[in-house]
């Protein structure tokens, strides 16, 4: 009897010491049937919970079960743990109290009845609209973005933020700046964003920036529509495309049956003939770009709004996939002038170093150094290929000058377009006149006496914006040119035509800087003149 009871102490002591076993054995779920389920960990969840650190940020599909996981990490978290405090946030009110009516019901669940377990679950003290308060001390509150600050002056063990692209944009780093200070000071304590994606905004830049592994304290978990947990979350939705695909086929799909984007899919991610039948029955109820930001495959795809963009997001995204990175600062930092040094793959990424004797060209877009826009500098080959790119918000021009004649002399002293706005022409002034600059692009354009005149830079206006952009749309997309820096790209990415007005206009800092300076480069391989010998 004694050796029966120490078993099951053990056993017990098992099951309250390992999460994925307390839910299995105690918190029940209601599943896509409707079913009242034991809360079996999906293999997405499993993974999750296995690799999660202190801050994490979640790009997920639809429906794959994490807010489903917070709450129930949550309540057993606050179980086992006396005094602590936990926060899940969402974008709506309405959303907020099913998420709560869902934890309420997971409480419930819970064995209270069963003398065996009793013990192990504190009652509840307090139970409302906004939190759930334990005997034991430890407490599980709710809220909703824009509403009432819930956040400054707790603190919480671990705090998600749920569907977080849909919150107000002007809000979101506001969000994040209260909560981390907000976080318990221990080991264990975490916290979670996670969300399908939702256009271009703070949530959007937090993920990529994790994801690029750009020195971000946050880890990026990404989530496909190829998941495993959605084999058997939507089986009644893959069954009813697979009859589907049968009824107009008259048989399952194979691999004749595969369109170029679908055979990709099957050979390059491994998406399998069912998942691809139901991939091809939601996109016929539905549409390619919803099934994209909603069941994406690749990260890019899911923020991804081709239709909007001037350049062709699919070649955009592919490119983000090959580009080679900058050369390590060790391998180059010798080489290059000392004044650059300071900045090297933080300001400036080199990814070629200069061929002896071949003729390099550069666009420039300068700003005025006080953290607004950015001054850039991208760099080309003759053969097309980026070399080198700089972008800085908050160097002043005439330091940006100084480094500018540097960088253009070590690249052969490019042939450089530099675009004619008010701080281009200082830049432009400082270049020629005190650092003796000559291979500089010269625009023709006529005087007030109507005289055909040379002037330094490039003018860019509504007549001349659209074209520099279309020759630099067509020397990418027909692979004339080879773009290596990321940051360019994804401003590629949101680069928009709104009814003649080019630029990015998603929100702050979404920049287009570097795309003019690409697109200055390539005026200045259009002209390729060179005024001095190399």
């Amino acid at each position: 009897m004694a050796i029966t009871k120490s078993k099951n102490s053990r056993a017990l002591q098992k099951v309250m010491s390992d999460f994925r076993l307390f839910s299995k054995n105690f918190i029940k779920i209601i599943d896509n049937n409707g079913q009242s389920v034991p809360f079996i960990l999906n293999p997405e969840q499993e993974q999750f919970t296995e690799q999660m650190e202190k801050y994490n940020i979640i790009l997920k599909g639809r429906q794959i079960g994490f807010t489903t996981w917070s709450l129930a990490y949550m309540l057993y978290s606050a179980i086992i743990k006396p005094d602590t405090s936990y926060i899940i946030m969402t974008h709506h009110n309405k959303v907020t109290q099913s998420l709560f009516r869902k934890l309420k019901k997971m409480y419930k669940s819970l064995p209270h009845d069963n003398p065996k377990y009793a013990h192990l679950f504190p009652a509840l003290e307090i139970s409302n609209r906004d939190e759930v308060y334990m005997e034991n001390g430890s407490r599980i509150v709710v809220a909703t973005a824009g509403g009432e600050d819930s956040i400054s002056g707790n603190t919480f063990e671990l705090i998600h933020f749920s569907e977080m692209a849909k919150y107000p944009t002007e809000s979101q780093e506001e969000i994040i700046a209260t909560a981390i200070p907000a976080l318990a000071k221990n080991p264990n304590s975490k916290i979670i964003i996670e969300s399908t994606a939702m256009g271009f905004n703070y949530y959007q830049e937090m993920f990529m920036k994790a994801y690029r592994g750009k020195e971000s304290v946050w880890k990026a978990h990404f989530y496909s529509w190829l998941a495993k947990a959605y084999s058997s979350q939507f089986k009644h939705s893959f069954d009813e495309a697979e009859e589907w695909f049968k009824l107009h086929n008259g048989r399952r799909m194979n691999k004749s049956d595969l369109e170029h984007d679908e055979r990709e899919l099957h050979e390059k991610y491994g998406a399998t003939f069912r998942q691809l039948m139901y991939r091809r029955y939601y996109i016929e109820t539905n549409s390619l770009d919803k099934f994209h930001r909603e069941f994406p495959t690749t990260p890019d795809e899911a923020f991804a709004e081709s239709n909007k963009s001037v350049f062709d997001t699919k070649k955009i995204i592919e490119r983000i996939e090959n580009v080679i990175p900058p050369l390590p600062t060790n391998e180059i930092y010798d080489e290059i002038p000392d004044i650059l040094k300071p900045y090297l793959n933080k300001n400036l990424f080199i990814y070629h170093m200069p061929k002896l004797k071949m003729r390099h060209y550069a666009g420039m877009d300068s700003a005025t150094g006080v953290s607004q826009d950015n001054s850039t500098i991208s760099i080309f080959n003759a053969e097309g290929q980026q070399v080198a790119s700089w972008f800085s918000n908050d160097i002043p021009v005439y330091k940006f000058s100084e480094i500018a004649n540097l960088l253009l002399r070590f690249f052969n002293q490019a042939f450089t377009a530099v675009e004619r706005n008010h701080v281009g022409i200082v830049v432009l002034e400082k270049l020629r006149k005190e650092y003796g600059y000559m291979n500089l692009l010269k625009q023709k354009v006529f005087d007030q006496k109507g005289k055909r005149k040379l002037q330094l830079g490039f003018q860019t206006t509504t007549v001349t914006k659209p074209i520099i952009i279309n020759n630099m749309k067509e020397s990418f997309e027909l692979g004339m040119i080879n773009i290596e820096d990321i940051q360019t790209l994804e401003e590629m990415k949101i680069y928009q035509d709104n009814n003649g007005k080019m630029g990015n206009k998603r929100g702050t800092g979404l920049h287009d800087d570097l795309v003019i300076s690409v697109a200055m480069a390539c005026q200045a391989m259009k002209q390729s003149k060179y005024y001095v010998d190399i």
